[in-house]
C-alpha cells in the first residue's frame, strides 16, 4: 500500500537522515498494515499464546492498552497523524469501539493506564483530533475514572507501613492515571482529580519517615521470587513501577503550570534520593532495579544492589529521563547534566551489557530509542543524534519479514513471541520507528511519562 507521510502536526525535524528515515518508514508502515488486518492480529494472538513461557500474563484483553485493542487504537492515532487521509482514524475507531464494548462487558475496570479506564480514555483522547471527536465517550469514561482517581489518591494518603507499587506507579497506579489527567487538565472536574492525585504523590514523598513512605514491604510484593530476594522490602527505582514515575509526573505537571502545595519541594526530594542512591557500573552512572531494605529499615545501594538493564521500564534510561524533566522543572542544571551523563553511560555500554535483547518498547530497544530521541531533541548533542541512527539500525536488523507481524517479543528464555500488544509487541516498535523517521510529534509519549 502506498503511503503519504505529511501532516499539519509536524512540529520538529526528523532525527534520522533521509535514507535511514526512508528505511525505517518503509518497515514501520509494512508492519502497521499487518496490524490493520484482523486476521493477522488474530493469528498473532493465537501464536503468542502457544509461544510464551508466561501464559498467565501474555493474553489478549481487548480493553487493555498494554495488550489489547486499546493499544492498537493508540497506534492508529499516531498513524493518522503521520499518514492523513489514509483511513487510520477509521481503523482506530474500530479498535476503540471493540475496546469500549469489552470494557462495558467487563464491568468496572481498574483505573490504571495500561490495563484500565484511563488507558481507554487516553486512546480516545489521542484519536479525538484535538478534542473534536469522542467527547461523549470521554465523558462517560471520566464519569467512572475521576471518582476512581480520587479514591486511589485517598487510599494512598492513608497507607502506612509501606505501599503497594500498584497504588502509585505508572503501569497501574496514580502516576499513570495522572498522565492521562494531565492531558485533560483544562476540564474542571479533571483538574480536581489531578489536584488530588498530585497532593497524594507529594504526601507520599514527605521526608521524616524511615524508610520512606513509598517503600514496598515484602508482604506487598505480588511476585514471590521478588519477595524472597527482598525479605525486608525494597525501594523500587524503575520508571514503570518505582519512584521515578511519580517524579516524572510531578515534573511534567510543574512544567505545564499545575501547582499544588509542596510540589517543587517533592520533585527536589525524589530527585535527590535518586542521585544519592545510584548503583554505578564500569561504564558510569546507573541505577538498580530496586534498593533492598535491611532488617532495621535502612539501605545501602552500594552493598545491596546491582545495576539494572538499560531499558525504559528499569535502569538508567527511564531514571535519566525523569531526572531530566525534574531538572528542567526546577531549573537545576546539575540534574540535567547528570541525566545526560547517565545516558552517555548507557550508550557507551556494549550491547550485551545493556541487557535489552528484544526489539520491543517496555524492556527492549524501542524504549531506549524513544528516550534517546527525546534527549536528541532536547539537547541537540551529537552523541544522541548518532545513537538514534545506531539504535534504529539495530531495530531494523531485528525485522523478520516472514514472521506474522515482522517484529517479535524476546522472552528471557530466548523464545520469540509474535506479540501484537503495544507494550511488549510490534505496535510499540512501529510507533518508535515513525517517531525517529518523521517530523510528527509523538504525543503518545505522555503514556510513558517521557514528555
Amino acid at each position: 500500500m502506498a503511503h503519504t507521510l505529511d501532516s499539519p502536526q509536524q512540529s520538529r525535524t526528523a532525527a534520522l537522515g533521509p535514507d535511514r528515515a526512508a528505511d525505517a518508514t518503509s518497515v514501520a508502515l509494512e508492519v502497521a498494515d499487518r496490524l490493520r488486518d484482523p486476521g493477522r492480529v488474530a493469528a498473532a494472538i493465537a501464536a503468542a499464546a502457544q509461544q510464551t513461557a508466561f501464559p498467565e500474563s501474555v493474553h489478549w484483553v481487548p480493553y487493555s492498552l498494554a495488550q489489547g485493542d486499546t493499544g492498537l487504537a493508540l497506534l492508529c492515532s499516531y498513524l493518522d497523524a503521520c499518514c492523513p487521509d489514509e483511513g487510520w482514524d477509521v481503523t482506530g475507531h474500530q479498535f476503540l469501539a471493540s475496546a469500549a464494548q469489552a470494557a462495558e462487558r467487563s464491568g468496572e475496570l481498574p483505573p490504571g493506564i495500561f490495563g484500565g479506564t484511563s488507558g481507554v480514555a487516553f486512546a480516545a483522547w489521542s484519536l479525538s483530533r484535538g478534542g473534536t471527536r469522542y467527547q461523549r465517550l470521554l465523558g462517560s469514561l471520566e464519569d467512572v475514572l475521576l471518582p476512581q482517581a480520587r479514591q486511589l489518591a485517598s487510599t494512598l494518603g492513608r497507607q502506612t507501613g509501606g505501599t503497594f507499587v500498584a497504588h502509585f506507579d505508572l503501569i497501574s497506579g496514580l502516576s499513570g492515571v495522572g498522565a492521562y489527567l494531565l492531558c485533560r487538565r483544562q476540564q474542571p472536574q479533571v483538574a480536581d482529580a489531578l489536584d488530588a492525585t498530585l497532593r497524594s504523590l507529594v504526601a507520599l514523598t514527605t521526608t521524616g519517615e524511615h524508610p520512606p513512605r513509598w517503600h514496598t514491604p515484602a508482604r506487598f510484593m505480588s511476585d514471590e521470587s521478588m519477595a524472597r530476594h527482598y525479605p525486608y522490602g525494597n525501594l523500587n527505582c524503575g520508571l514503570a513501577h518505582g519512584i521515578p514515575g511519580p517524579l516524572a509526573l510531578m515534573a511534567l505537571a510543574h512544567l505545564e503550570g499545575v501547582t499544588v502545595p509542596g510540589l517543587a519541594e517533592a520533585i527536589g526530594r525524589v530527585a535527590d534520593w535518586l542521585v544519592d542512591n545510584r548503583a554505578d557500573d564500569a561504564w558510569g552512572v546507573n541505577w538498580a532495579t530496586a534498593v533492598a531494605l535491611t532488617a532495621d529499615g535502612g539501605w545501602d545501594p552500594a552493598v545491596t544492589s546491582e545495576p539494572s538493564r538499560s531499558a525504559w521500564c528499569y535502569g538508567s534510561p527511564g531514571v535519566a529521563r525523569a531526572l531530566w524533566l525534574a531538572g528542567v522543572a526546577l531549573g537545576d542544571l546539575g540534574l540535567r547534566a547528570l541525566a545526560v551523563e547517565a545516558m552517555a553511560a548507557v550508550l557507551g555500554r556494549p550491547m550485551p551489557a545493556r541487557r535489552i535483547d528484544s526489539p520491543t518498547f517496555c524492556h527492549g530497544v524501542a524504549g531506549l530509542l524513544q528516550i534517546t530521541l527525546r534527549f536528541a531533541h532536547d539537547t541537540g548533542l551529537r552523541l544522541f543524534v548518532d545513537a538514534t541512527e545506531a539504535l534504529t539500525n539495530q531495530l531494523l536488523g531485528m525485522y523478520e519479514a516472514d514472521r506474522i507481524l515482522g517484529f517479535y517479543s524476546l522472552e528471557p528464555a530466548g523464545n520469540r513471541v509474535d506479540q501484537p500488544g503495544l507494550l511488549d509487541g510490534a505496535p510499540g516498535v512501529v510507533m518508535t520507528l515513525l517517531a525517529a523517521a518523521t517530523a510528527v510529534d509523538p504525543s503518545w509519549e505522555r503514556l510513558f511519562l517521557l514528555a
